[in-house]
């Protein structure tokens, strides 16, 4: 495994992509809708952020922003098998949120992991 990206949930995922493009040079490398959010891909060099914009009132994100405002909401890990990574998950006793893995953005297999059980962390597994 190794580094995919960091989501950020934000208010506007827009303005934090111009602001980011102007402090650190980093380029809009994607964007799509879809779950009830817009997100924003900036290539970092060596990984991602990902800016989570809610589009709806009732979804994760718009709860996570209306819970704790703007900032990172999870980190991602890039794997080649999401299976094994979800059996060696259990084998440790983590708590999945996700027991099968789901569509993700990108077109990408994704699965979440309890932050009660990865020191406090929303860990996401992305496979590629």
């Amino acid at each position: 495994m190794h580094f995919d990206h960091a989501g950020i949930a934000t208010d506007d995922a827009q303005a934090l992509a111009e602001l980011y493009g102007d402090l650190f040079g980093l380029e809009v490398v994607h964007e799509e809708e879809f779950d009830g959010m817009r997100v924003v891909f900036l290539d970092c060099g060596n990984g991602y952020f990902e800016l989570l914009e809610p589009l709806e009132d009732d979804g994760t994100i718009a709860r996570y922003l209306e819970d704790g405002g703007a900032g990172i909401h999870h980190l991602a890990l890039a794997t080649d098998d999401i299976e094994a990574a979800l059996e060696t998950a259990r084998d440790h006793d983590v708590t999945l949120i996700d027991e099968e893995p789901r569509p993700g953005a990108w077109g990408h297999s994704v699965a979440f992991l309890h932050p009660k059980d990865t020191g406090g962390i929303l860990v996401e597994f992305v496979e590629h």
